[in-house]
């Protein structure tokens, strides 16, 4: 999300009026939104500053920046925005946003802000961004870390990764009604992504930073411990909740299974009437083959975490695509296609193996899948029908 960015005065005031706070924002309706926002909100009255430190400043107008977010390779960068103006940009979207005042001494303030400004140069604003690993959640947390006198303390065990919790887990629970997001994630994210990860990993949510911060403490030289956060408030209030973001529309699986219906019904026709319905399997396959062009091309060149290796590429792969010609040349002459026998084989496997892989699968590919099984089968089907008429 583009917007206007002014630059923050320089310096503090060591005084107790400055207040340095974590705004947490709520998710909204984009698939780039369902995971809420992080920005650091400086105050300092005596100079009439109110801004926002905000690590999650892109442009859909940056050039070929669909192929570089497929890499990897997207650059964001830290933006200040006045208080005001960011409020009212979340309240007209519907997003409400949290507070919570860091509990910080006069020196910790001054040295973040100085930490803040230093990173808003104009040579060290852009960043190369990550969603897991490097995101807007992530780095205020680390400026907040480096900032405080002595050590942070989380109330859990942040590193152990005997947690139970997959990225895909929190892409599932903060993508809830919007299954045609989570459909999609579910289908790029590789095994890698089914791997438990530790609590500080799982802060590259927002609402995890948030919570954490809520029960951590900063631990001084002398060993006393102070609260991280000294109160908490919400600082724009829309009345609207995660249902009123919600996707009211048909889901991939109706979808799906609405497609497997159709594809058994018309299989089923042809094999009475004697019909090829090449047609169906050229739609088919080369859906299957430009979906596994994308997943492969995740798979072996993005540099996004999780992505890869994908199992489900045994069902969408390119030689869908790369095949289809000799596929549907043997099809309209009625002969048994190879590479038909050869895709019936692996779904087989792929279904009845269904829950051995160690990468979770949507379910709405179980019914994508039963499709290209059913044409497979199909081939074979009305080839022993003529075979059986004498036809050679």
């Amino acid at each position: 999300m583009s917007a206007q960015t002014a630059p923050p005065a320089n310096g503090t005031d060591g005084n107790d009026s400055i207040r340095i706070s974590l705004l947490t924002c709520a998710a909204g309706s984009e698939i780039y939104t369902l995971f809420g926002h992080t920005a650091i909100r400086y105050e300092n009255p005596a100079r009439g500053i109110d801004a926002v430190f905000n690590y999650g400043m892109f442009s859909f107008n940056t050039p070929n920046f669909v192929l570089r977010f497929a890499l990897g390779e997207t650059d964001y960068q830290l933006g200040a925005t006045a208080f005001d103006r960011f409020a009212a940009e979340y309240r007209y979207f519907g997003r409400d946003v949290r507070q919570q005042r860091l509990n910080l001494t006069a020196g910790e303030k001054e040295r973040l802000v100085r930490l803040l400004e230093e990173n808003y140069r104009p040579e060290n604003r852009t960043y190369r961004y990550n969603f897991f690993y490097d995101n807007c959640a992530t780095r205020p947390r680390d400026r907040i870390e480096q900032a405080v006198d002595g050590t942070l303390l989380y109330a859990d065990d942040m590193e152990t990764r005997e947690t139970g919790i997959t990225y895909r887990h929190l892409l599932h629970q903060y993508s809830e009604g919007h299954p045609w997001s989570r459909f999609g994630m579910d289908l790029c994210m590789g095994s890698q992504a089914d791997r438990p990860i530790s609590r500080r990993q799982m802060m590259f949510v927002p609402f995890y930073l948030e919570e954490f911060f809520s029960r951590a403490g900063i631990r001084n030289e002398a060993g006393e411990v102070r609260p991280l956060v000294a109160a908490e408030e919400v600082v724009v209030a829309t009345g609207l909740t995660a249902e009123d973001h919600r996707w009211g529309g048909v889901t991939p699986m109706q979808a799906a299974l609405l497609l497997l219906a159709v594809v058994t019904a018309a299989t089923l026709y042809g094999i009475r009437r004697g019909k090829s319905l090449w047609c169906l399997d050229l739609i088919l396959f080369f859906a299957a083959g430009v979906a596994g062009c994308i997943l492969a091309f995740l798979a072996l060149c993005s540099q996004h975490p999780a992505v890869s290796p994908n199992y489900l590429l045994l069902v969408f792969h390119p030689l869908h695509l790369f095949c289809l010609p000799c596929l549907l040349l043997r099809v309209r002459k009625r002969k048994i296609s190879r590479y038909l026998t050869a895709n019936l084989m692996v779904l087989t496997l792929f279904i009845v193996f269904w829950a051995a892989f160690p990468q979770e699968f949507p379910l709405a590919v179980l019914p994508l899948a039963l499709c290209l099984l059913i044409r497979s089968v199909s081939n074979r089907l009305i080839r022993m029908k003529d075979e059986g008429r004498g036809i050679p």
